[in-house]
């Protein structure tokens, strides 16, 4: 008798709601961090926003959280100009981008921190979090936890984007807060909980803790810390995790690693 043949995996996919994809309001978003990557992030939301709105999506409602200023070390490497010297970045780049693309997007001169008290504005349909230390993704992750258990409505929290880098070498990983109900399929194996970035790479953000992560006093100290372009190429590739996630609906991959030096990107399944 001839054995049955085993039939081939479902490939595991993550689908996105209906009302994520087509919703009655612009959807809310929280960037936290204002330096070289989330400035890049910033632009990235902007460009998608416009794109969004003129495939008649209601777009983006971002408010943008970083307590630093900007100082002469920021030039170059970060979107600012010698005229915003002294300014607080989060304004700074919200400023100019409200100016460009005739949005009405926030600044929050605040940490985005366990001391916030107001619980709406730190609760958003998804976070986006580009900062330094990963005593500040552990923060961000419970405070996030326990939002998702306590604040329900329009902005209860969904997902979390985490772009994280070191010289020339990150990586961005996509996160749910709860479960995501998901349709049944017969083609796919849906998954409806991602994994937090602070539960899956414990160890591995423990580790990088160690790291230096003292304030550069030059343009030329900051290079010997980030690459140039590490921040532009990593908000690039992770804006386009996010794009997909609107405009396809479905994900095969939750995030991806990347290595600049080497012109490698390994992306991170759906499993």
């Amino acid at each position: 008798m001839k054995a049955k043949k085993k039939e081939p995996a479902k490939p595991a996919v993550h689908i996105i709601q209906k009302e994520l994809l087509q919703p009655y309001n612009p959807v809310t978003v929280n960037l936290i961090g204002a330096g070289g990557t989330g400035g890049q992030v910033l632009t990235a939301l902007a460009r998608m926003n416009h794109a969004l709105i003129a495939l008649d999506h209601p777009g983006l409602m971002v408010r943008l959280w970083d307590d630093d200023k900007v100082d002469t070390a920021n030039l170059g490497r970060q979107l600012f100009t010698t005229s915003e010297l002294g300014q607080f970045k989060a304004v700074a780049l919200m400023n100019r981008i409200n100016r460009f693309f005739g949005t009405n997007w926030k600044a929050e001169t605040e940490k985005y921190d366990k001391k916030l008290a107001d619980r709406e504005k730190a609760s958003a349909v998804i976070t986006i979090s580009c900062v330094d230390t990963a005593k500040a993704r552990f923060e961000i992750a419970g405070i996030l936890t326990t939002l998702a258990k306590q604040h329900y409505g329009r902005n209860r929290v969904q997902y979390w984007l985490d772009f994280g880098n070191s010289r020339t070498s990150g990586q961005v990983i996509l996160s749910t807060l709860d479960k995501i109900k998901q349709p049944s399929s017969e083609r796919y194996r849906p998954i409806e909980k991602l994994p937090l970035v602070t539960d899956e790479f414990k160890d591995l953000l423990t580790q990088s803790e160690q790291e230096d992560h003292t304030p550069s006093c030059s343009l030329a100290e900051a290079l010997t810390k980030q690459d140039l372009f590490i921040n532009s190429t990593l908000a690039n590739c992770g804006a386009s995790l996010l794009w997909q996630l609107f405009r396809e609906g479905i994900l095969f991959n939750r995030g991806f690693f990347l290595n600049l030096k080497d012109f490698k990107t390994q992306p991170l399944k759906v499993a």
